[in-house]
């Protein structure tokens, strides 16, 4: 597996071959419609045609093009475990018009997938290594499947630390999960920035949690045997990565997603792109060495 600038790349979609899949839509059914918070839900699809669902596979941090028809396209990081093929879950916010579209569907409702695209989060080269996941906001979503993967394969990585910040705690995602996350000898830290009644946990920043982390890790096993991932806002990964930096982790072991950055998913639209890179055909997992040569990224 390639430990290059661009994590784990499945197939180079800009060279005019079909990315893995093809570069064509399977029929898929919502299965289930999960609420999470206010503006959040998550939603389990299935790709209908036994033998496509059983050839389904992704890497954690790739994405999909979900298409509602007569709507229109959009991509979404996948949100479940790799072993799930074609039983995927994608965590959608309703914040345009497909989306608030998507917030009003009920199981049953027929949609199409295409992919999966884009590169991934190498979990597979950190078999033996600690792994420190971090996630502010809506960045657990596409930190999510590297959550899985790492659980489902618990007993082949050392330390494993999740971070999680949000603003305050109606936001937090996937807390039905947390107490099952923990049971895999993981230690998972939750952190909001502002306390609501009846709130138990730390008030304040992600960065707070990291400092404690680093502060009482062995500098010499941080530098040597442990990798980073890192999903959430510009303003996090900045302060996030370079703590990181400063720690003794290699810029090349320190991941990141730049999947906030994607419009239409098929760089066409060139919105996501940062000079000729485009998040959504190079991306958009990149490691922090590729990140520090794209100007502007974060």
């Amino acid at each position: 597996m390639s430990k290059g600038p661009f994590a784990c790349r499945v197939t180079p979609s800009r060279s005019g071959q079909p990315q893995d899949h093809g570069d064509f839509s399977h029929q898929a059914e919502i299965t289930m419609v999960y609420p999470l918070t206010a503006t959040e839900k998550l939603y389990q699809i299935q790709i209908r045609d036994p033998e496509a669902r059983h050839n389904f596979s992704f890497k954690p941090g790739q994405f999909v093009m979900l298409e509602v028809p007569g709507i229109g396209e959009a991509p979404f990081s996948i949100s479940s475990a790799p072993s799930r093929h074609g039983d995927i879950e994608l965590c959608i916010r309703a914040a345009g018009t497909m989306t608030t579209f998507l917030s009003r569907l009920e199981r049953g409702v027929m949609v199409g997938i295409s992919g999966p695209f884009g590169t991934s989060f190498p979990v597979e080269d950190m078999l033996g290594d600690d792994i420190l996941l971090l996630a502010g906001g809506l960045g657990v979503v596409p930190l999510r499947a590297p959550i899985m993967s790492v659980l489902e394969n618990r007993s082949r990585y050392g330390r494993v630390d999740i971070m999680y910040g949000a603003r305050c705690p109606s936001e937090l995602l996937f807390g039905y999960q947390h107490a099952m996350w923990r049971q895999f000898d993981i230690d998972l830290q939750v952190i909001v920035d502002k306390g609501e009644e009846g709130w138990p946990g730390p008030v304040g920043l992600i960065t707070d949690l990291l400092r404690r982390r680093l502060e009482e890790g062995d500098r010499h096993r941080l530098a040597t045997q442990t990798n980073a991932i890192v999903c959430g806002p510009p303003v996090m990964f900045k302060f996030v990565c370079a703590m990181l930096l400063e720690a003794g982790l290699p810029m090349e072991k320190i991941f990141v997603s730049l999947e906030r950055r994607m419009h239409c998913g098929r760089g066409k639209c060139c919105r996501c792109n940062i000079g000729s890179t485009y998040t959504c055909l190079d991306g958009p997992v990149f490691n922090y060495w590729s990140v520090l040569n794209l100007q502007e990224a974060i």
